[in-house]
């Protein structure tokens, strides 16, 4: 499977659409990564090199938070910058993994990341607000590779 054939371009408006929501509670930075080049599972250090290749760093204030997807595998990891990691509880992600993980199994792609990206913008208005003056630092679209 292609990152294009991962999801319809309905469901990538879908997306899209929830990352947008998700970022009315927060100032931090939501981006999602479709790619399938690999021949074996991406390994964590993989991930965060796509996380700086795609410029996920240039946050003011370190609050981007990538979801990847490995679509040939159909395998999913979300990370966050420092920014985030500094101040959310150990557990954090783990919710958010569950969630998406389970849409995922039932080959509900675009809603796991739907659901997932509106769990971490909720999540995320406590450790970061939404303030009025806040830009929209990083593209909403979906990467591909």
């Amino acid at each position: 499977m292609t990152p294009e054939e991962f999801l319809t371009s309905e469901e990538e408006a879908q997306v899209i659409a929830a990352i947008k929501e998700a970022e009315k509670n927060t100032s931090g930075e939501i981006r999602v990564h479709l790619e399938s080049k690999n021949k074996e599972k991406p390994s964590i250090q993989y991930v965060w090199e796509v996380f700086n290749r795609i410029g996920m760093t240039q946050t003011k204030a370190a609050n981007g938070v990538l979801f990847y997807v490995d679509v040939h595998h159909h395998t999913f990891t979300v990370i966050g910058d420092k920014g985030i990691n500094k101040v959310v509880p150990p557990d954090f992600w783990e919710a958010i993994i569950k969630t998406v993980t389970k849409r995922f199994k039932q080959g509900q792609y675009a809603q796991g990341l739907i659901d997932g990206i509106l769990m971490v913008g909720d999540q995320l208005k406590t450790y970061f607000p939404y303030q009025p003056d806040d830009l929209n630092e990083l593209p909403d679209e979906i990467s591909k590779h």
